[in-house]
């Protein structure tokens, strides 16, 4: 199955294995859970498989612990081939552009505004510069708006044959961020990096429509869901991901984590690991007013994963 990461709306789903899906408001991937639930929401593709959803809610898919080490291993071959290592690789100085696909019904619904994509891309700039904490990382990427397109298919819009339409409309190079925004049961869904070689067609995140800033998903609205989708486009796992072990999401800064957050709760500790859970990170899926950070060793894993599978 392909890897994808899915932001539930607003129900939590719990890690099983590796990594978390979140399901939206409609109760699919992409929605950032308002309370935990048991696994099977965050990367488990029907059918299994490396996709993950990240978001409110569920994401829909489970990464194996044998499948995550190929993952981290093939990493290592490919950033070996380009002269890098993971712990080595130069910070990023990447400026991506953004293309945003807007699928709207027959009835108009879904037409975000202009107003309305040009701050998601001020969001995205604003959070992966750093700028929303002082414990933030800069992590050196850029977004600049590449282009903008707007369709009128019910099927699309409801995030029908996604497959099909994702490789009908899908603009750019590896480099290119596509944003797919649609009403579906999730906050958000993305593919992996090292997915693109395999399947290019379909490289991108899709985004629930109204988390846009101005939106009308409640405590969503602000604009972090593609912040997060984003996140696992690059490379980034949620901070749950492995739960309370050692390795967990692959980033030594993010402390262990057993399930995913809801709201915002101050001092939540469910681990036994050294750390309070990382409620703050935009991996998490916490409120969007509670996000504002990605710590310095994120900012290190999306340049290595840059370098090994985008540059």
């Amino acid at each position: 199955m392909r890897s994808l990461i899915t932001r539930p709306r607003v129900a939590a789903a719990v890690l099983a294995g590796s990594a978390l899906l979140f399901t939206p408001l409609g109760g699919e991937a992409t929605a950032r859970p308002a309370a935990p639930q048991p696994a099977a929401d965050c990367f488990v593709p029907p059918g299994g498989g490396a996709a993950a959803k990240g978001g409110h809610g569920a994401d829909t898919r489970d990464i194996s612990v044998a499948e995550q080490k190929a993952i981290e291993a093939r990493t290592a071959q490919l950033l070996k081939a380009r002269g890098a290592a993971a712990t080595r690789t130069k910070l990023a100085s990447v400026s991506v552009p953004v293309y945003i696909h807007v699928m709207r019904s027959s009835t108009g619904a879904g037409d975000v505004t202009d107003t309305q994509i040009s701050q998601q891309i001020a969001v995205l700039n604003k959070t992966y510069a750093g700028q929303e904490s002082s414990e933030a990382a800069n992590t050196g990427f850029t977004f600049t708006l590449a282009g903008v397109d707007r369709y009128d298919n019910n099927q699309w819009h409801q995030d029908k044959q996604s497959s099909t339409y994702r490789k009908k409309t899908r603009k750019g190079g590896k480099n290119a961020l596509n944003i797919w925004l649609v009403d579906f049961a999730y906050l958000g869904i993305a593919t992996f990096p090292w997915d693109y070689a395999k399947q290019p067609g379909i490289d991108g995140i899709r985004v629930q429509y109204t988390s846009l800033p101005g939106g009308s998903a409640t405590n969503y609205n602000l604009g972090e869901t593609a912040t997060h989708e984003a996140g696992h486009w690059f490379g980034l796992y949620h901070t749950f991901q492995g739960g309370c072990t050692a390795t967990n999401d692959e980033v030594a800064d993010t402390p262990a984590q057993s399930s995913p957050s809801s709201g915002c709760p101050t001092g939540r500790d469910s681990c036994s690991l050294p750390g309070l859970d990382p409620i703050h990170n935009y991996m998490d899926y916490s409120y969007d007013s509670c996000y504002n950070q990605f710590t310095p060793d994120q900012s290190s894993r999306m340049s290595s994963m840059w370098t090994a599978y985008r540059a």
